[in-house]
């Protein structure tokens, strides 16, 4: 697989690691990551809940645990280290401030526009920065924005399509057609790149229900720099979540995986379990809101507290939280570590690029 740059940072396996929270990326798995070449990935959602023992509120404990994070993946590994920051977080300012101060690599930043992005960069900041968009239409909006604004392009934009784990940048109705799909929107994207190369050369980053070989190749072909993959790392023995959270990942089937609707104010993608069927019932309202996490959420109207509900299930307590996943998440059927999931993913990829020849 060819390499390509961040900025200046050199991504030698074109794969970058999909933050995935609450809990379910951290340092353990980020720096694994890193340590074969890609880019490892923390979350910074719902960190405060992470670190309870330190002192302040909730929105302090993150901030000390998205430092706690850094310094710990730093430890262990000279790779490329980014963060994933929520736009919808109600704390998104502070965190990525603190991402920058610390310097993290690189900040990924989606569920929502970060419009004003550049503006936290100071003189002799490190980091890059890379929006998570679902259109054509967001990414250049974005570059505009941040050209005119700040004078400023982003270091490389990620595409997530409709398969992706998580929080979706599209309608209900969008999810399963044809003309979302991610093949579809990666030219799309690349196109709107391609208008600004001669300021700056952006990589795409195709995002979204890849977890083979042949997937990395296929986006590759149509001209991403490097992919994004999330449910793949989440079976491993370096995933920051619990073994019951993992095991989700081994025991579930096709059928298992729906889409849900999030208090974020987005659909998600998930597996099937206890708690969502206890949602629907309407038994998992919260009573009160000691976090208010995510800007959108107005917790009496919420049909459940979604950082709680991540939270538990990170830790294994799957009757009171769901597990979100890709549209292929189903498809694993072990724990392996990171380097074999590494090594396998590039032997798929030298077999195919190979019988090609």
């Amino acid at each position: 697989m060819k390499s390509f740059f961040i900025g200046e940072y050199e991504i030698k396996i074109p794969i970058i690691q999909g933050g995935m929270g609450v809990g379910v990326s951290l340092n353990g798995l980020a720096a694994a990551v890193a340590n074969e070449g890609g880019v490892g990935v923390i979350s910074a959602a719902g960190l405060g809940l992470l670190y309870p023992k330190f002192r302040g509120d909730y929105l302090e404990k993150c901030i000390y645990g998205l430092r706690e994070e850094i310094r710990k993946a730093r430890e262990k590994t000279r790779g490329v280290v980014g963060i994933n920051i929520m736009v919808a977080i109600t704390n998104f300012a502070d965190m990525v401030k603190t991402a920058i101060e610390e310097r993290a690599d690189v900040i990924f930043a989606g569920a929502g526009l970060p419009l004003d992005l550049p503006s936290y960069l100071k003189r002799g900041s490190t980091t890059k920065l890379v929006p998570i968009v679902s259109s054509s239409r967001a990414a250049k909006l974005i570059c505009d924005k941040w050209s005119s604004n700040y004078n400023y392009l982003p270091d490389a934009i990620v595409v997530e399509g409709p398969k992706a784990g998580g929080h979706l940048g599209f309608k209900p109705e969008q999810i399963e057609s044809s003309e979302f799909a991610l093949e579809r929107l990666i030219p799309q994207v690349l196109e709107v790149a391609q208008s600004y190369s001669h300021q700056k050369s952006i990589p795409v980053i195709a995002a979204g229900g890849i977890t083979s070989g042949a997937d990395i190749a296929r986006f590759l072909d149509l001209g991403a720099a490097g992919v994004q993959m999330g449910s793949v790392f989440v079976p491993t023995e370096e995933c920051d979540a619990s073994y019951n959270f993992k095991k989700v990942y081994i025991d579930s089937n096709e059928s298992d995986v729906k889409i849900i609707q999030s208090p974020v104010g987005l659909p998600g993608r998930a597996f099937d379990g206890e708690f969502i069927r206890s949602v629907a019932e309407g038994r998992e309202r919260p009573r009160s809101c000691s976090f208010h996490c995510i800007k959108t959420c107005d917790y009496t109207k919420s049909p459940y507290c979604i950082i709680k509900a991540l939270y538990n299930a990170a830790k294994g307590n799957l009757k009171k939280g769901y597990v979100f996943a890709g549209g292929n998440a189903y498809l694993t059927d072990k724990i392996r570590s990171v380097k074999e999931v590494f090594e396998k993913l590039k032997s798929d990829y030298l077999q195919l690029t190979t019988d090609k020849l």
